[in-house]
């Protein structure tokens, strides 16, 4: 039997350009050709629509929808359910603390913090537009 293969996940955006680089830095992921930020001045016209930021291998990709609105999760808080998250992986607490720095310096904010359960220590956190994403030890 063949199945579908997932090749991408999209997160509708406010602000698709702030959000691709968010993601960007955070994963260490590059750039579609041509989806590349413009040159400073330049008209962002990909920015304005669809950004496609490439996994490490090119088997799958992340991908920014230009929306009107997105309406943030308030995750942990039932009032607008986080409906998809995405999670990430390190292999220590130490690079656990590390990568919260970091999150934290890219823009994005803590809204569960586990990182003292000894059997899955994790945070969930919230990106630029509101989208819960976890990084977990595993």
């Amino acid at each position: 039997m063949t199945v579908p293969k997932l090749r991408a996940f999209v997160l509708d955006s406010s602000d698709a350009r702030r959000l691709a680089e968010f993601y960007r830095h955070l994963l260490g992921l590059e750039y579609r050709p041509g989806d590349e930020p413009p040159a400073p001045g330049t008209p962002d016209e990909k920015g304005q629509d669809w950004l496609v930021l490439l996994g490490d291998d090119g088997s799958w990709q992340l991908s920014f929808q230009q929306t009107d609105k997105v309406e943030p999760t308030t995750w942990p808080d039932a009032g607008v359910p986080q409906q998809m998250h995405l999670d990430t992986a390190v292999g220590s607490v130490a690079e656990l603390d590390r990568q919260h720095e970091r999150v934290l310096s890219l823009g994005g904010t803590l809204r569960f913090d586990r990182s003292d359960d000894p059997v899955e220590p994790l945070r969930v956190y919230a990106d630029p537009d509101g989208h819960t994403f976890c990084v977990f030890v595993g």
